[in-house]
């Protein structure tokens, strides 16, 4: 058998299939993600097949795009002689709020609940949920399993995940949640089992357009620099990360409203609002321009500030791991910031640390380094299948 992981966004879907043989996830054996399906996108499917890779594009359909991509990968499996039958369709959803801290079957009453916390992500959330309604639609009886950014961090100690506000509301369950839980439990398994010091005191770093720390001990979280929403915490690629909340009292005095506000803090901020050039990393290293330096080493920065966070929290630091989109692919992120990280006694190899990119799991540190430093190709989505399993066994 078979499950189908799935990450919907506002205008693309990534999936990948997971053979299952006795309750154990075998390697994917099929990955694709559809762009452009926004209305009047071009949309268009890229995916991998023991190897061997496509493009195709999708004739444009009146229905909603979403589904006409659905029904496009639902007849791309149909064609497939050797896929196994598929058991379960495992969703990415990026915040489970204080009710759900494991993955669950999707019902109504479930749906609405999370609905209550779109804006707390809005980048994520509402596209998470539409996609669930969405395979529901295409995919009918096969069970839809949720599975929670949030629910990684349920180890989280009160004092780490308390705000100092009124108990009254704090009583509604306004606190840190921390997110990306689905990509440090992938590192963290992966640490398992090539890091002797795995259940030390380890730093993870999910750095892509979203991005954050995770500090761990004895394999559980223990303090994440996001908070309550997707925004607090490292500078993103469109979110300013941690602010001053009395800049967004001034912006309001200025008259900005609450979609203002919502637009700037999460569209317009982060690394494309100091370049005024691009969100992606890549654009900025090969731009001669002073304000894309800026960009990066502000974002250079806030990694190294909050790394002294999070090595406070853990009362020191034995390994670092870096994982995401820039984290496994930007050698020289990685070198500036473990240069900056010194004075832990932390040093790379430097041609390991060029050719890590190659690699699924790479140790980058140079043997006289205190402080091991891997790189790891995250992969939420068999995390996903793995919790599929789970419940379909209970």
């Amino acid at each position: 058998m078979a499950i189908l992981s799935v990450n919907a966004g506002s205008s693309s879907l990534k999936f990948a299939i997971y053979p299952n043989k006795d309750h154990s996830v075998l390697p994917c054996m099929l990955s694709g993600n559809f762009q452009g399906l926004e209305p009047g996108g071009t949309a268009q499917l890229q995916y991998k097949i023991k190897g061997q890779a496509f493009n195709l594009m999708l004739e444009h359909a009146e229905q909603d795009p979403f589904l006409s991509a659905l029904t496009a990968l639902k007849k791309l499996l149909l064609s497939l002689p050797d896929l196994p039958p598929i058991t379960a369709v495992s969703h990415r959803i990026v915040h489970g709020g204080a009710a759900h801290d494991q993955s669950v079957v999707a019902t109504p009453e479930i749906l609405r609940e999370l609905e209550k916390l779109n804006s707390l992500a809005p980048l994520h959330q509402p596209h998470n949920l539409d996609g669930v309604k969405a395979f529901e639609k295409v995919f009918p009886n096969i069970p839809q399993i949720l599975c929670f950014d949030t629910a990684f961090h349920r180890t989280v100690p009160p004092l780490e995940s308390a705000f100092a506000l009124p108990k009254a509301l704090t009583d509604q369950h306004i606190r840190k949640y921390g997110f990306h839980g689905l990509s440090y439990q992938f590192i963290m398994s992966q640490l398992l089992v090539h890091s002797k010091k795995a259940r030390q005191r380890v730093l993870m770093a999910h750095l892509g357009n979203g991005a954050s720390l995770c500090a761990a001990k004895e394999a559980q979280s223990l303090a994440t620099t996001m908070g309550f929403s997707a925004l607090d915490g490292l500078m993103m690629g469109t979110r300013a990360g941690s602010l001053d909340a009395g800049v967004l009292l001034y912006l309001m005095e200025q008259g900005y409203t609450h979609d203002q506000l919502e637009t700037l803090l999460y569209k317009k901020s982060g690394l494309l609002g100091v370049s005024t050039l691009s969100a992606d990393m890549r654009t900025l290293r090969d731009s001669n321009s002073p304000l894309a330096k800026t960009a990066i080493d502000l974002f250079t920065h806030r990694i190294v500030r909050e790394t002294g966070a999070m090595t406070a929290c853990m009362g020191g630091l034995d390994v670092i791991a870096f994982s995401g989109g820039i984290g496994e692919h930007d050698a020289q992120l990685r070198c500036d910031v473990c240069a900056k990280l010194a004075w832990l006694k932390i040093s790379i190899d430097e041609s390991l640390n060029a050719s890590a990119a190659s690699q699924s799991v790479a140790l980058i540190s140079s043997q006289d380094s205190a402080v091991e430093v891997w790189v790891i190709q995250t992969d939420e989505g068999m995390v996903a299948a793995l919790d599929a399993i789970e419940l379909i066994k209970q």
